[in-house]
């Protein structure tokens, strides 16, 4: 019998939490794996690595964490605001790459290997789409640019390849792309077509590490109407 639901976290940012919206790239990954797994978003808007450390075990007891299949770790679009005009929300390089490692050391002492781990990078900016969102929907000036975003994306990276984790570097797999800032909606969060292409991206890296999955409870042309028992309950 069944004695537990296999797991797929999401956790990260506003990006994951609205991961799960109309075409989001949560759900996309959700109606992949129907009936095999519950993909869980577990994401959390304006959340640094700061943030993100001190929550996970909350979210994510060590107890329960053999119970995930995969985790995907995509953070950092926040702790890359300049430090001079988004303070709540900076967090340096170093800290940066000292929280990701945080973040996988409890997850691999709570029994997750490796193989089960994905880091996504922060996506990333348009500035002149961000720099307009920033002064019409906040009043403020532009807090994030490309160019630093890049210097987490490279970070993010690094930390993937010292510990042996994949990475889903879609910083740089965005930006090869020709016309990429449709991929995002207001300079920094995911526009329609900028959630497909991350989901598609992310497909091909979780394909291979769910294809095995078995469907979960019998198909219903294999259940017995009159002894249902027999196959919805061993």
């Amino acid at each position: 019998m069944m004695t537990s639901w296999p797991k797929i976290i999401l956790f990260g940012d506003s990006i994951t939490q609205f991961s799960f919206g109309e075409g989001g790239w949560g759900a996309f990954i959700a109606d992949k794996l129907q009936r095999k797994c519950d993909v869980v978003n577990r994401g959390f808007s304006g959340y640094n690595t700061n943030y993100a450390k001190l929550a996970l075990p909350r979210l994510l007891p060590k107890s329960q964490i053999p119970q995930v299949s995969v985790l995907t770790l995509f953070m950092g679009a926040n702790d890359a605001s300049l430090e001079k005009l988004n303070p709540q929300q900076y967090i340096s390089v170093s800290s940066y790459v000292a929280n990701m490692k945080a973040m996988i050391d409890y997850l691999q002492e709570g029994g997750l290997e490796a193989s089960k781990i994905v880091l996504i990078t922060p996506p990333p900016i348009y500035g002149e789409g961000w720099k307009k969102h920033c002064q019409t929907t906040y009043g403020v000036a532009q807090n994030r640019t490309n160019a630093n975003t890049g210097l987490y994306a490279k970070a993010c990276c690094t930390v993937a390849k010292d510990l042996g984790i994949e990475v889903l570097d879609i910083y740089t797999i965005m930006q090869q792309e020709p016309k990429w800032e449709r991929y995002l909606l207001d300079g920094l969060h995911l526009s329609p077509d900028g959630n497909q292409f991350l989901g598609e991206q992310l497909w091909k890296m979780l394909e291979p590490k769910t294809r095995d999955m078995p469907m979960q409870l019998p198909d219903w042309k294999d259940v017995d109407p009159n002894n249902p028992e027999e196959a919805l309950l061993k």
